[in-house]
């Protein structure tokens, strides 16, 4: 398929200027002034539309298995939702059940993610270790092309590992040149404040927020910069959320291999919201939770300096009736998620550019590029360049919109941004060459994504 893409402002990482941009075969073949039609092609009069590369989403969970049963999106619906909100490329987890070899927990989540209408990567995840252990870290890095792997200090009691696990889990992905990804919330320490508040009589969404208090995450934070630091290993710390956490990681971006992701719950959203009545406030149970305004203001403080690398969404959609309820008498039965892929690009668009805290080019380092460039996918991605993919997100600043569960696209029965109102959308989202959305509708050119290797 040909698409000719006229007069749109292209607005990449670096700089920003107006051209023409020929698409063929999946890729950006030229980019210039003036280009003539040819032969049978497209084409897209994006004169008042902004061309940005399209979004990648470092940090999803589609049908993530759990207790209260996979979260409510599967690779087909989550990777619909995606391209609805301009995001073009997803990395979602290959998370073994303990016992399970690495490699066979590929296997099957590469079958799971042939659903998706993205291109798609997946980062690994050690939940314990083992004398395989450094073998499947190879074979992940050098055969796969899984070069991140993900830790987890939460879940103890399921995929958490302790801090020496983690050090150790650091020296062997260091040598293999590959990247740790690690939720820093401390998994002991969470677990004696639930049985407090529980023993208590504290069952509601209320006490999720209160039994992971800021210290809970910024602590943990402290120990795997140490550990990053002795191990000389590349470290991203997903969703961080508290002031304390960021302001930690500044002390340490100077080394340039500690990368630091938020996701647009922890800038939009505060902790008001578990004090809504039952069922409402199990919606927004996640983790880490929501938190006050003064993180608020130094996450989005450290969004505009450049200590945040990424706005990932973490999306992980729960149902409230039939999932999230199950915790309904008790908050640590409340599964842990919220879907945000749909509206990640959209949100920080309205609230991050229009309000002039930060700059288009910035907007696109944050939602695409410094990803690409992080995971080893740039300049394949993140990029409007010949050569590159062609994922464009072709981008309408003025449109209006509100967030509304009637018109979202990802599978679940509510929204933690219902009502807010957008302006800026995707009038046009094009994924590996085909116009896969048109004026927030899927056209007949949607069709499977693939998996994308990545090198160390």
């Amino acid at each position: 398929m040909k698409v000719l893409i006229k007069n749109p402002f292209i607005v990449n990482a670096d700089h920003s200027f107006r051209s023409d941009i020929m698409i063929e075969n999946g890729n950006i073949i030229r980019i210039a002034e003036n280009i003539e039609k040819k032969d049978d092609a497209m084409v897209i009069d994006a004169t008042h539309l902004y061309a940005l590369p399209g979004g990648i989403d470092p940090h999803v969970h589609m049908e993530l298995p759990t207790p209260a049963g996979n979260s409510s999106d599967d690779f087909y619906s989550g990777s619909l939702a995606a391209l609805a909100g301009g995001t073009t490329s997803i990395i979602d987890f290959v998370t073994p059940s303990r016992g399970q070899s690495h490699t066979e927990a590929v296997k099957l989540r590469k079958q799971e993610a042939k659903k998706s209408l993205t291109d798609y990567s997946l980062h690994g995840t050690v939940v314990q270790l083992n004398e395989n252990t450094e073998e499947e870290v190879r074979m992940c890095i050098e055969e796969e092309g899984i070069t991140s792997f993900k830790t987890y200090l939460a879940y103890r009691s399921t995929v958490g590992i302790d801090y020496e696990a983690l050090r150790r889990v650091m020296q062997i992905v260091r040598k293999y040149n590959g990247i740790v990804t690690v939720h820093c919330e401390d998994g002991d320490e969470i677990s004696r404040l639930q049985q407090q508040y529980l023993a208590q009589g504290g069952t509601s969404p209320l006490y999720h927020a209160l039994s992971r208090p800021e210290y809970v995450e910024s602590d943990a934070v402290a120990e795997v910069l140490k550990l990053a630091h002795e191990t000389n290993c590349k470290v991203y710390l997903v969703h961080i959320s508290a002031k304390k956490s960021i302001e930690l990681v500044a002390q340490y971006k100077s080394s340039g291999k500690i990368f630091a992701e938020t996701c647009p719950q922890y800038l939009f959203l505060n902790e008001s919201n578990y004090r809504k009545p039952l069922p409402d406030s199990m919606k927004y149970v996640i983790s880490p939770p929501l938190r006050n305004q003064e993180s608020i203001d130094a996450l989005w403080q450290h969004v505009v300096n450049g200590c945040v690398d990424t706005i990932g969404s973490d999306h992980c959609p729960f149902d409230t009736f039939g999932q999230k309820d199950a915790g309904i008498n008790d908050f640590s039965k409340i599964p842990n998620g919220a879907g945000g892929i749909e509206y990640r690009m959209q949100l920080l668009f309205t609230y991050g550019v229009l309000q002039n805290k930060i700059t288009l080019t910035r907007f696109v380092e944050l939602t695409a590029t410094n990803a690409a460039k992080i995971f080893g996918l740039f300049p394949k991605k993140g990029i409007i360049a010949v050569g590159s993919d062609a994922d464009i997100v072709l981008w309408s600043p003025h449109t209006k919109s509100t967030i509304s569960l009637q018109t979202q696209h990802q599978h679940c029965d509510s929204n933690i941004y219902e009502g807010i109102p957008l302006t800026g959308v995707p009038e046009y989202v094009i994924c590996h060459g085909k116009i896969a959305f048109a004026n927030g509708k899927p056209t007949n050119d949607l069709s499977k994504g693939s998996f994308l290797s990545r090198k160390a």
